[in-house]
């Protein structure tokens, strides 16, 4: 059914294109009703506007937060056309019809993301007329027009035009459905603030979040499965959802999921040049540098064979020396704070490099909820934002002070490899820090390291030096820092890493044979240090 729209309401908080808009449906014969700021601005404008207020016959009241909570707005909204019973009530109480809504909603969301927002200054952004009059007309959508999203305003007043000034009934559907999405969002934003707020978070109420703009992905992450990605709009840090594609092709499912990992990981080395290089989410290549350049040669070097097709991101804006290291090697993105005029000219020759630039600064990654869905569930958790909670050398042999920053340079490595972890990390030069191998994702911890991480490092040292002798390769390894995302439940981890030439080993402890594996190092003369935090990451 088309319904030729007679009489609007418009009351909005962002009044980009409303002036626009209003002047089409003015030409359009369309009957303007207004409230507040939007009615001043339309009438300065030189457009007819009759006041909500004068509609109703009521005043707005308690300093405008009483404007369209009235009979007269609500069941000129909600009466059904078609209706006789409903018809003859709007007769017998002299009520007129409305046939469109355009609202937009208080801005509680930009309101909270303000730095020492009062909880009295986001409450008062909690919009209540809003809310309920697109609802009304969202549920009512059969025969009204809801818009409640300036970027659709042409779309209606094309609409309008190719319909004698009148919708149709698919048309509204898809601008209802929209309302319920907004709704749902914009009380999420408030509940989320809220619950934020209570001193016990024992007693917050269940966890409350909505994802916006949901665009389809080309596939899953198999070519089988339907993608798409959400957006946190809200987030307060720089993330992968919400960046910006410069160059190359359309980022695919498994392009998130990993740009994810490099990003969140390349986060810890931030306020520094630093590299970390991404492959199915673990960190392959990870590095600092006297310039990024220099970082990211020492990153791809970590593990050039499982580079390849890897994703890259970096804490400093690129310049023209780091995208030449991208020359003859194949990568799927990279992701950046920036880009230089000339490297970005560099890196554009490369058709299908995605290139993905951060929509906010840099920084270490800051404290919130993170999400894992299950079956039949979410499973809610603190991000893990930390590093070590206490710094203790139980072994015989000291910690060497000059190996402390290695060490937490190689926690950070860690934290972002999948448990079972273990990682070899090197200071390659004064002052900066690789990963020199990397044993992942293994059921148990004794072949993440003497399997991968230290086989990996003897693999790359070689490919390094072809003429490097196995007594430089155990001087090479004696001078790294082994590290453990979790405990070592008993003694043959130390066993084998000492096998290996380790010197230096840094866990969380926690086991319940910590004096056994304290023992195996007293023994083997190696220096352990325990951090009391664990990193799992499954």
């Amino acid at each position: 059914m088309d319904v030729k729209i007679e009489r609007a309401l418009l009351s909005v908080s962002d009044k980009a294109g409303i002036i626009d808009f209003a002047r089409n449906l003015h030409e359009m014969d369309v009957e303007l009703l207004s409230t507040g700021g939007t009615a001043k601005a339309i009438r300065e404008a030189g457009i007819p506007v009759k006041d909500v207020s004068e509609f109703t016959g009521f005043p707005e009241m308690l300093d405008g937060r009483v404007k369209t909570l009235t009979p007269q707005v609500h069941a000129g909204i909600l009466y059904v056309r078609d209706n006789e019973e409903h018809l003859k009530t709007m007769m017998d109480h002299g009520l007129g019809q409305i046939d469109l809504v355009c609202v937009n909603l208080y801005p509680f969301e930009e309101t909270i993301a303000k730095e020492d927002v009062s909880l009295a200054e986001a409450i008062e952004q909690i919009d209540i007329g809003g809310p309920t009059m697109i609802r009304s007309a969202a549920k009512n959508m059969k025969f009204v027009t809801v818009v409640t999203d300036p970027s659709d305003y042409a779309q209606v007043i094309g609409e309008m035009k190719a319909n004698a000034g009148a919708t149709t009934e698919p048309f509204r559907f898809v601008l209802g459905q929209k309302v319920y999405a907004r709704a749902a969002e914009y009380n999420a934003a408030i509940a989320t603030y809220l619950a934020g707020q209570v001193a016990d978070q024992k007693l917050a109420k269940p966890f409350v979040k909505a994802y916006t703009d949901g665009s389809e992905l080309r596939y899953g992450e198999n070519s089988h499965q339907k993608a798409w990605l959400y957006k946190d709009a809200d987030s307060r840090e720089a993330t992968i959802a919400l960046t910006e594609v410069l160059h190359g092709k359309e980022m695919s499912y498994n392009n998130y999921v990993d740009g994810d990992g490099a990003l969140e990981a390349v986060k810890d080395l931030s306020g520094r040049p630093g590299v970390s290089v991404i492959k199915h989410t673990n960190p392959c290549g990870y590095a600092t540098g006297e310039t990024l350049a220099e970082a990211f040669e020492a990153a791809w070097s970590g593990d050039p064979i499982s580079a390849f097709g890897s994703v890259i991101a970096v804490t400093e804006m690129v310049d023209l020396a780091t995208a030449q290291c991208l020359d003859g090697r194949f990568i799927e993105a990279i992701i950046a704070p920036g880009y230089a005029e000339e490297a970005l000219d560099h890196l554009m020759k490369k058709k299908n490099l995605r290139i993905l630039k951060l929509k906010k600064p840099m920084g270490k990654a800051l404290p919130q909820r993170m999400v894992k869905q299950i079956n039949g569930g979410l499973l809610v958790q603190d991000v893990d934002t930390e590093i070590l909670e206490k710094w203790e050398v139980p072994t015989k042999v000291a910690f060497d002070e000059t190996k402390k920053e290695l060490a937490f340079f190689g926690i950070a490595a860690v934290k972002h490899t999948k448990s079972n972890a273990i990682v070899l990390v090197q200071e390659y030069k004064a002052g900066q820090f690789r990963v020199l191998g990397m044993g992942a994702g293994q059921p148990n911890r004794v072949d993440a390291l003497k399997k991968l991480s230290v086989s990996k490092a003897v693999d790359n040292l070689k490919t390094e030096n072809p003429d490097i002798t196995d007594e430089e390769i155990q001087k090479v390894i004696g001078e790294c820092v082994f590290v453990s995302e979790a405990f070592f439940p008993f003694a043959d981890s130390i066993d084998a890493a000492s096998e290996m030439g380790a010197k230096f080993i840094v866990q969380p402890g926690g086991s319940i044979r910590d004096e056994e594996v304290i023992a195996a190092c007293d023994k083997c003369g190696i220096a352990m240090a325990l951090t009391n935090m664990r990193h799992f990451k499954h």
